[in-house]
């Protein structure tokens, strides 16, 4: 059964025995309830046999007593059972996606948005606090305490049960038969949800071109839109839920008419006497209450399903996997017949085969669109190819763990990603465990000190979001300060200087030139000029290489990289005039 609440819900192995623990604490504290029902039974058959004894009272005096500590004891486990265990189990779900996430192909992040994934670790996580903390625990909870009662009930008198419990069955069948049209309302529901939150997201993130184009109140229109449909759809969903849920508690008010008329025609027959029929006035009026709650829980607990549901195709998704020892043999990339795509049937690259030999560069060339950064991605097992073979020193880089592979790579990427913190703490990301001499030494290679040093707290300066207070120059010598301080033997490097202006473009590139020394390098680049030096040159042309060889030699062919020198020297020389 815990394996079953496990992959059910997406819960962990304690959070499922945490869940069964509240059921349980659920079901005794409304069984504790019905105590005191039993105990005014005995006193009115005691009061209308002639009146209540000396002794007797002091039964009711106790019975009391132990009813109100019978109470509190099972208030206290239930709240200890549900809330304080829903928590813990909150906390371990996002650390589980979290977790997950950082072991996930990057093909998965290619089809997700952000919004959507932060949605899914917060939003949907907290969803499952209140599920597993009020609804469920409290829908089976009185499922199974009244499975009890009405074992009582139908011993103590079947004509009477039948009367007060068979609302009961059709209250459920009503709101269970609604699953699938709740299911459907809260899928799109959700959808509107997300549709809102990206637009929000790519509201902020894209201000400035929405401004400098003068387009704020024609996109603010189309996300008003998005706001009203998030709108719309809640108050449809809300109206679906309700009609189920408001019908089948009309059906339990029911029960109290058919036990109150089928009680007094049994009085008036003589077959019931008057302290049992006001025992089962009594516990329906008890009995219908938590089960009215239970029915809105139910209905609740089939639209966590969209929550959990979307919580489970991060936790089900396939991860990389592979050994974390490596056994190459010098750092040589070698693509032997590699065929890759990131959606079936849409090829990006076809039978893509060369050697980036170490000591060397081999640069990546071609028109966008070509497939450069993918085979870049795919040396580093960012993907993994459908058909094929990437060798690093002849280890097979598909049967190596993703992040032991990874200390082999050093990457500096166009759009460097910095996080709001100090210079110093933004390159130790590079090396974790390195001291701030080693920091320093690295920060100096990468020409860091020219800009670090004016700043008031120097090395301890914070750069704010993403590095928003440096310049891009500067954030790219970050990266390449990270690189420097990882010192893995290969290094990609994706137009590390492509937006760069001439000077710091000069800057960077006398400190790409030491990082790359005696290393397997990369690199990608789309202004020839950048290249002329390197040792090798793909031609990459939809998704093949058209081309490959050394530069002087590729330049005398008159082919694909012949005429892309060509159309650069002739832009060079464009001008206004």
């Amino acid at each position: 059964m815990i394996e079953k609440l496990q992959i059910k819900y997406a819960l962990s192995r304690q959070g499922a025995v945490d869940l069964v623990k509240g059921c349980i604490a659920c079901a005794l504290q409304n069984l504790s309830f019905m105590f005191p029902v039993g105990l005014l039974y005995y006193l009115v058959c005691d009061l209308m046999r002639g009146g209540v004894s000396g002794g007797r009272w002091g039964f009711y005096i106790g019975g009391c007593l132990l009813s109100v500590g019978l109470i509190l004891l099972t208030t206290y486990l239930q709240y200890n059972a549900t809330y304080f265990a829903t928590y813990i189990e909150s906390g371990v779900r996002r650390i589980t996606l979290a977790e997950k996430l950082r072991r996930l192909p990057l093909s998965f992040f290619g089809k997700k948005d952000l919004a959507d994934l932060t949605s899914t670790i917060m939003a949907d996580c907290a969803f499952l606090e209140t599920a597993f903390s009020h609804f469920i625990p409290e829908l089976v909870g009185s499922i199974i305490s009244t499975l009890f009662v009405a074992a009582g009930l139908l011993r103590f008198d079947v004509r009477m049960a039948l009367a007060a419990l068979w609302v009961l069955p059709a209250a459920l069948a009503i709101v269970g038969a609604s699953s699938k049209v709740q299911e459907g309302l809260n899928r799109r529901q959700m959808d509107a949800k997300m549709a809102c939150a990206d637009g929000i997201q790519e509201c902020i993130e894209t201000i400035r071109d929405l401004k400098a184009n003068n387009a704020e109140t024609v996109y603010l229109a189309g996300l008003d839109q998005k706001i009203r449909a998030v709108e719309k759809r809640a108050v449809i969903t809300e109206l679906g839920t309700a009609v189920f849920v408001v019908s089948a508690s009309m059906l339990l008010k029911l029960g109290i008419a058919t036990t109150a008329l089928v009680g007094s025609m049994l009085l008036l027959d003589g077959s019931l006497d008057v302290p049992a029929f006001f025992l089962f006035l009594i516990v329906v009026s008890r009995l219908y209450d938590p089960f009215q709650s239970a029915l809105q829980n139910l209905a609740a607990v089939i639209s966590a399903g969209t929550n959990i549901g979307r919580m489970k195709e991060i936790l089900n998704h396939p991860v990389q996997e592979g050994t974390d020892r490596l056994t190459n043999q010098g750092c040589d990339i070698v693509f032997d017949h590699v065929d890759f795509s990131y959606n079936s049937g849409e090829a990006v690259l076809q039978d893509v085969s060369f050697t980036a030999k170490q000591g060397e560069v081999t640069a990546l060339v071609g028109p966008s669109g070509g497939g450069k950064t993918t085979v870049s991605r795919l040396a580093a097992r960012f993907w993994d190819i459908q058909k094929g073979k990437i060798t690093v020193g002849g280890m097979d880089v598909s049967n190596i763990d993703p992040e032991t592979l990874m200390s082999l790579y050093s990457i500096v990427f166009q759009d460097v990603t910095l996080f709001d913190n100090t210079i110093m703490e933004n390159i130790r990301i590079g090396k974790k465990d390195a001291s701030d001499e080693e920091v320093l030494a690295a920060a100096r290679l990468a020409n860091c000190d020219e800009f670090a040093e004016r700043l008031p707290d120097q090395w301890n300066s914070m750069i704010g979001e993403n590095g928003c207070e440096l310049s891009g120059g500067e954030r790219q010598r970050i990266s390449i300060a990270r690189a420097f301080l990882k010192d893995a033997p290969i290094v990609l490097l994706d137009e590390a200087t492509a937006s760069l202006d001439v000077e710091n473009e000069t800057c960077i590139q006398s400190a790409l030139s030491r990082l790359v020394q005696n290393k397997t390098v990369l690199v990608i680049a789309h202004r020839m000029r950048t290249v002329a030096g390197a040792d090798q040159i793909i031609v990459l042309e939809n998704g093949k290489v058209a081309e490959c060889g050394a530069p002087q030699a590729l330049y005398e062919t008159d082919g694909v990289y012949a005429r892309m020198v060509k159309l650069q020297t002739e832009s060079r020389n464009w001008s206004l005039a």
